[in-house]
């Protein structure tokens, strides 16, 4: 056991780094603390002048001031949407032997991870858990606990399907954190204005500040409005998933994106079954615990895309994974759990192991560092020695249970000397409401500072894109906007060959018209987010302008947006009409029968019956689906080849004007639907050679540590390939490089479209290396990105694009709307059912005013406007489109018929 003993002194003597972020750290006082950096010496890399963070602490001793280490030996995956992830995800759900360790803002018991749900009813979510729980496996969930004024996710629900169903304890679901008012609050009047408005963001703006933090409690001056927002799967301690995707409705996607789903000729090719057909533009999930109760109605609304990139991880990274994971569980199980005395519930005993840590966190002075011995008090140096007394004493008690852990091959036991393989450190944003520990800001640290040190290029994907170049930006504190006007600036004068992509939803929220009372959010999140990049005065297109330099010469902004045509044909009217029952009934049926709980020798939660009549409805159009199909012999109806046509944007994909329709051109016409595709990704890629991907938006809510919780890792992978930057020879990074050009050929139409049935390497957990087609023609089209044929293509492909949605949709925002008045002759006039009214316009036609049809009314009537239309879609190649910048320019977007206190400005940023 000495080797034991040994790992654990090297554990201590690194105590001011991972040690130090335990819940131990919690029971500090300001006195004990390590004390600042001297200015000049260490300098911070985040935003305040003096040099600590605003706790007066830099604690964190590692690169970045994270309190984890850069770790080499590990093998690292990418996933480009959520199809071949989650596929991956239930694969190692499948093999988990001993525990599962899950982090997410929000899960869905009900999610499918392998589609359609019809040949696929053993992999849902709560399926795999309840199956591993029966297999002895330990299962322990940590869950964001929303205001359930403000949103409808249920994480109630989560809890108590997966615990109350789960007759062997196994599984643990941990809420976090709660959000009690006060008694004050609760006798003042200020509670009825809440009950009465449903916690909508207008009337939240007009609440005073006392108010609101009394509602949503009050820890150390924080108001916990703010979310455990990290997606983290860990699997027997070996295996770890994290990214931008939760396990829950609405994420699943494929690579091409379809938004359609409709299946006149077979229900069982269904691929988004209940709740998670889902466009929260249109309206947003509601009642989540019935899982098949879901309003949206698919013959006439889309749903909207999801676009993310998460990874899978092995190696002596998940160790800190893991840390992190304990630290958290045992900081809420002794704040909130303890005192329940309910046996289920305990502490997690997790031991670090020291392995693939390159160099030492005292070797050399870093950022935000301390020489060991320097700035640490007396007991601080006292707790410590404790610490070391009490965890030997522990391990020499738990002697033959470690041998016999580690003979089984439960605990890692990596091999002495350097290891080799990717080079990864986990970076985190977190605090004292949060994880029990003294603030740190990370993730915020390494985008600084990799966009600091970039060559040439530097790519970033993020569902927001809110940051600072300056303090006349409050209430923005990030400053990872100076960092891109410092480093642009910089290549200017320095002659650099060098460029900027940024890709982020075209409305980073949900709102289906902006100019509703209920989409003030969104608008304020728009205009924060105009005034980061080109608006204000201070912004970072302003600034680098005002430096003497052309900012789109150097940066450009972007968004993605799809179509397809959903298949309500009069095959479906023929089979509705033989059947006596309506597709959506039909659906609900469908829904209704891959809700049933079961395991093979146990059976778990609700089961539907099979004579209920939703099932009934199912099976009476089925049957009527065969008999049209056997007396027309539609064989395309049965086959459903045409039920999406996203296919038709992407590689090798069928050219639209060839697709056939059942039906005549007005119906076609009406079938066609476009939804902006939601960027969800939270990730930067700089010079083909680092990556940093995690769960942390670009806004102060995850940037500043104080606010959401988030988890990032830095990527670099030793293994070089050979490239080009800027047409001269580059040694590009593996991981790196495959993942930037996977991305950029989705977006740009040169990826074939996913088959969802037929797995690749790419559905695989690590340990089977990504496929990417090295050398193909597509792939020489990505390769260099800043050369002038790329930037040509990428352009090019953008500005068509954002062209045919234009003409065809009229989407918002764009470029030509820079006025409410504008913004009312070309969107709101044609889909909003009151002004369609008003004007005595048809409100049964989808085109005359659902949200993402075809405006009709600017083509030729019949067959001829088709022809137009379908000759325009034709042009559509990807989902690459650009940013309008001068959307609503002339206008105060934020501010339209109210103002925002400085609570929900905090908010929102």
């Amino acid at each position: 056991m000495s080797f034991l003993f040994d790992k654990m002194k090297d554990a201590v003597k690194d105590v001011k780094g991972s040690l130090r972020g335990s819940d131990n750290s919690n029971d500090q006082t300001d006195a004990e603390q390590p004390q600042p950096s001297k200015p000049g010496k260490h300098t911070h890399l985040h935003t305040h002048r003096s040099g600590v963070c605003s706790d007066g602490d830099s604690h964190h001793l590692h690169r970045y001031q994270s309190f984890a280490p850069q770790r080499e030996g590990n093998d690292a995956k990418w996933y480009v949407d959520a199809c071949g992830y989650m596929w991956a995800v239930s694969e190692a759900l499948e093999k988990a032997r001993e525990s599962i360790w899950i982090l997410d803002w929000w899960l869905s018991p009900e999610l499918y991870l392998r589609r359609p749900p019809a040949k696929n009813e053993q992999y849902r979510l709560d399926k795999l858990l309840f199956n591993a729980a029966h297999r002895g496996v330990q299962v322990n969930i940590i869950v964001y606990k929303e205001v359930t004024q403000a949103l409808t996710l249920s994480s109630s629900h989560t809890k108590h399907w997966l615990e109350d169903n789960d007759k062997t304890g196994n599984i643990k679901v941990f809420r976090h954190p709660d959000h009690l008012p006060d008694k004050q609050t609760l006798a003042s009047s200020f509670i009825s204005s809440i009950k009465e408005s449903g916690m909508s963001a207008s009337k939240l703006s007009q609440l005073p500040g006392d108010a609101l933090k009394g509602i949503y409690g009050m820890n150390n001056d924080t108001v916990l409005y703010w979310a455990h927002h990290e997606k983290l799967c860990l699997i027997d301690g070996q295996v770890a998933f994290m990214g931008g995707l939760d396990l829950c409705y609405g994420r699943w996607d494929s690579n091409q994106h379809s938004i359609a789903d409709a299946h006149p000729g077979d229900l069982n090719k269904i691929v988004f079954p209940g709740q998670d057909y889902n466009n929260a533009r249109i309206m947003d999930f509601s009642d989540v615990k019935n899982y098949q109760n879901n309003k949206l109605d698919r013959k006439y609304n889309s749903r909207m895309g999801w676009s993310d990139v998460s990874i899978c991880l092995r190696g002596p990274i998940v160790e800190d994974l893991k840390a992190h994971f304990a630290q958290r569980w045992n900081f809420i199980y002794h704040e909130k759990y303890d005192v329940r005395k309910d046996s289920r519930y305990h502490p997690l005993d997790f031991w670090p192991v020291r392995s693939g840590i390159i160099g030492h966190p005292y070797d050399q002075a870093e950022a935000g560092s301390e020489v060991e011995g320097q700035g640490q008090s007396q007991g601080f140096r006292d707790r410590m020695r404790q610490q070391f007394e009490t965890g030997r004493v522990q391990l020499e008690s738990r002697k033959d249970e470690l041998r016999g852990r580690l003979h089984h091959g439960q605990g890692q036991n990596y091999p002495e000397g350097p290891l080799g393989g990717v080079q990864i450190q986990l970076t985190r944003s977190c605090c004292k409401w949060s994880h029990g520990v003294a603030l740190e800001h990370s993730i915020c640290n390494a985008y600084i500072k990799t966009i600091r040190e970039s060559k040439h290029f530097v790519y970033m994907e993020n569902q927001f894109f809110i940051t600072a170049t300056c303090d006349e930006q409050k209430p923005v504190q990030n400053r990872v906007g100076a960092a891109i006007v410092e480093r642009i600036v910089r290549a200017a004068q320095n002659g650099e060959e060098y460029q900027m992509m940024i890709n982020i939803p075209a409305i980073p929220g949900f709102a289906g018209d902006l100019k509703d009372e209920g989409s003030l959010g969104t608008r304020a999140i728009m205009e924060f987010q105009y005034d980061s990049i080109n608006r204000g005065g201070y912004s970072i297109m302003e600034k680098i302008a005002q430096a003497g330099v052309d900012p789109m010469s150097y940066l450009r902004f972007y968004n993605l947006r799809n179509y397809d045509r959903i298949n309500s044909s009069n095959a479906m009217a023929q089979v509705e009409q033989q059947a006596g029952v309506s597709y959506d009934d039909a659906r609900r049926g469908h829904d209704q029968k891959y809700s049933q709980v079961l395991n093979d020798s146990q059976q778990y939660g609700q089961e539907y019956s099979s004579q209920g009549t939703g099932q009934d409805d199912f099976n009476r159009y089925q049957q009527a689906a065969q008999d049209v199909q056997d007396h027309a012999g539609a064989s395309n109806m049965a086959s459903g080849r045409w039920d999406s046509v996203a296919e038709c944007y992407m590689l090798g994909g069928e050219d639209i004007r060839n697709v056939p329709w059942d039906g005549d051109a007005q119906s076609e016409l009406d079938a066609f639907v476009s939804e902006e595709l939601y960027i969800h990704s939270k990730l930067l890629i700089a010079d083909d050679r680092v990556v940093i991907c995690g769960s942390a938006n670009m806004n102060d809510r995850s940037q500043l540590g104080s606010h959401d919780s988030e988890i990032a890792v830095v990527i670099e992978d030793p293994q070089e390939v050979d490239s080009y930057m800027a047409g001269q020879p580059w040694k590009a990074k593996k991981f790196a490089a495959s993942l930037r050009r996977q991305i950029f050929r989705k977006h740009i139409g040169l990826l074939p479209p996913q088959d969802i049935e037929r797995p690749d390497a790419n559905f695989m957990p690590v340990g089977s290396p990504n496929n990417y087609d090295w050398g193909s023609r597509e792939d020489h089209a990505v390769a260099d990105p800043i050369a002038p044929s790329f930037l040509q293509l990428w352009r090019t492909t953008a500005a068509n694009n954002t062209a045919a949605f234009k003409r065809v949709f009229h989407p918002v925002p764009d470029d030509d709307v820079r006025s409410w008045k504008e913004y009312d002759a070309y969107f709101e006039r044609f889909f909003k059912l009151e002004e369609a009214a008003k004007k005595g316009k048809s409100t049964e036609r989808p085109s005359t005013w659902k949200l993402g049809h075809v405006v009709a009314e600017e083509f030729s009537q019949g067959a001829e406007g088709l022809r137009e239309v379908k000759e325009i879609l034709s042009r559509v190649k990807g989902n690459l489109v650009e940013m309008p910048l001068l959307f609503l320019n002339e206008e105060d977007i934020a501010k339209e018929g109210m103002g925002l206190n400085a609570f929900t400005k905090e908010v929102y940023t």
